[in-house]
């Protein structure tokens, strides 16, 4: 095994072997973000009757056709149908019935009139214009049908989504299941947020930003904790999460510190694939898998400690796991843009840039900060997107093309 893989490969190996998780069934209001696991085919037709999409008046269209201003047509007012309480009874020749917006077509119309093309005279309506045959009118299932399939299998449950489902009749819909990912901050020298770190400590912050990141992809989160510089502690706290799909490690996994981790993951049965990529920042990635007792296959990610390169290595690599996992699109995701400024020729690792960007007669121009140090999470909250360059890549002046992922 070479050193350094790109960073291509490595996400390749990451992908390879992940399929869809499991389905569940969650009530309507509880759906929205998930995604659907098997097809949806509507239970009714929409709308179940002939409606009215007018306030007006429900008509025979033989009644009404060729009345205008000078000549109106006289008909007898019979009743009224409004939504949830329709007409009751047949309309012949020469009645008409009130109607409102949503409301079904009595028996015996096909037409509607609106309410502004009538003057009403007691029970008595002038028509002044009829229109045409079914004007104002929407037919059963002018919307969808009966056994239509409604929504995709895969589709993202947002709120155009949720809203036909319900109008469907579907009271529980089959999703699929979240992946659950375990994360795991080690060192010695971490304290959480809200403490008193020591001389020789930090707060401890990469597990609440990729956190935020895994649940944006909609993965279901746990927060193990900090795993102490010790093989016993390590161990105890990995072995907490094998219902886990992903166990996801946050340090621990540099030159320094490298022995220690691969030496536990190793003690669970995992088998790394690789676990230096050449990849700027995020160099110190380690990935491997194992074998969960129920059959599953349970991956390991080692993201590195430095609060950045974590942050980076979740979006290139934890996000299109989660999204495949939940059966939906998982190529990385970039869109192109130009350079703002010249820039040198790069080094042999793929690098992802903490930029700005501005936008230009509807062109997006970026500007990388001067500091791309991987500690820096100021810079990291202050840019709109990752720059992305190429191995070696040849030194470009300011307008020519680049690929981004935005912020």
């Amino acid at each position: 095994m070479a050193d350094l893989i790109s960073v291509q490969e490595a996400r390749e190996r990451m992908l390879a072997g992940i399929s869809y998780g499991k389905a569940e069934h969650v009530e309507l209001a509880q759906a929205g973000g998930r995604v659907l696991a098997e097809a949806l085919v509507s239970k009714r037709d929409q709308p179940p009757f002939n409606a009215s999409s007018m306030d007006g008046y429900a008509v025979r269209f033989a009644d009404v056709d060729g009345a205008d201003p000078d000549y109106p047509k006289s008909l007898t007012v019979v009743g009224e149908s409004a939504a949830g309480h329709a007409f009751s009874g047949a309309v012949d020749g020469g009645f008409c019935v009130r109607i409102f917006t949503g409301a079904p077509l009595p028996e015996g119309t096909d037409s509607v009139v609106a309410q502004e093309d009538v003057r009403r005279e007691g029970n008595t309506a002038l028509i002044s214009d009829g229109g045409h045959l079914g004007r104002f009118v929407r037919p059963a299932g002018f919307d969808f049908q009966s056994g239509q399939e409604g929504l995709a299998a895969g589709r993202v449950l947002d709120p155009r989504a949720v809203s036909l489902a319900a109008a469907m009749n579907h009271p529980r819909l089959p999703v699929r299941t979240k992946p659950r990912v375990a994360l795991l901050a080690s060192g010695d020298e971490l304290v959480l947020p809200g403490h008193e770190p020591g001389p020789s400590q930090i707060i401890a912050s990469n597990t609440f930003g990729v956190a935020q990141i895994l649940q944006n992809a909609g993965a279901e989160t746990f927060d193990l904790g900090i795993a102490l510089d010790t093989m016993a502690d390590l161990n105890a706290k990995l072995q907490s999460a094998s219902d886990s799909d992903i166990v996801v490690t946050l340090g621990g996994a540099s030159v320094g510190d490298h022995d220690l981790l691969q030496d536990a993951l190793k003690a669970l049965g995992v088998d790394l694939s690789f676990w230096s990529i050449a990849m700027k920042p995020g160099k110190p990635v380690m990935f491997g898998t194992s074998e969960a007792a129920d059959g599953r296959t349970v991956c390991y990610v080692g993201l590195p400690g430095n609060p950045v390169s974590s942050l980076v290595c979740s979006m290139v690599f934890l996000v299109p796991m989660i999204r495949k996992m939940l059966g939906l699109p998982h190529a990385l995701k970039t869109q192109p843009a130009k350079l703002a400024i010249d820039m040198p020729s790069s080094g042999g690792r793929e690098e992802y840039m903490r930029a700005s960007m501005e936008w230009r007669d509807g062109e997006a121009f970026v500007t990388p900060f001067a500091s791309q140090d991987s500690s820096l999470l100021s810079v990291m909250a202050k840019a709109d997107c990752l720059m992305i360059r190429l191995p070696n890549a040849p030194s470009s002046k300011a307008g020519e093309p680049c690929r981004i992922i935005p912020l």
